[in-house]
């Protein structure tokens, strides 16, 4: 499950992190840039309607809201970065309570709850080989915010250029 930011999003935070003075980072391609709110790993092709319907309802009960990307950060430290990350400054309440919403919709369904506190967050790149140093927590301020306005079940898969993701459906947050 996730959130996709629109292109320009993406595109903005992909050529901030690049020109980042950190080295030995594979970048996330802008196109796979997206802020994930669950992450399911393998389910089968029986589950797939199950889980749109259970997200469905989710998206039915929350308005469009407002993300700002703001600050970056590493997991598990600065100093020893595995994975590089844009955060959320406005936006980062909703995208906490779309999470634990988004839990509890498929806990029915099988799926286990995280143990971890749920931490909005865009990856940017990942260490290649032994952990990165990001000396740098601040973010280009020419970064554009944009409005969460669908939730997404996402699917990715191994392509010949690496690993790509995919919207398999996407589900409308109400208007009202």
């Amino acid at each position: 499950m996730a959130i996709l930011p629109p292109p320009e999003v993406r595109e903005a935070l992909s050529r901030a992190a690049r020109s980042l003075p950190v080295i030995g980072v594979r970048w996330v391609r802008p196109e796979n840039i997206h802020l994930t709110l669950k992450f399911l790993g393998e389910i089968s092709e029986e589950q797939a309607p199950q889980i749109a319907s259970a997200l469905a309802q989710v998206a039915r009960l929350r308005r469009p809201f407002r993300i700002e990307p703001e600050g970056l950060g590493a997991f598990p430290s600065p100093e020893r970065a595995r994975v590089l990350w844009a955060g959320v400054g406005e936006g980062s309440a909703s995208l906490e309570e779309l999470a634990a919403a988004v839990e509890e919709a498929l806990f029915p369904l099988g799926f286990g709850r995280e143990q971890r506190p749920f931490r909005a967050h865009l990856t940017l790149g990942r260490a290649r080989g032994r952990p990165a140093r990001l000396e740098a927590g601040r973010l280009d301020p020419g970064i554009p915010g944009f409005t969460a306005g669908s939730l997404h079940l996402m699917r990715s898969a191994q392509g010949p250029s690496g690993v790509y993701y995919e919207s398999l459906a996407e589900h409308p947050f109400s208007e009202r």
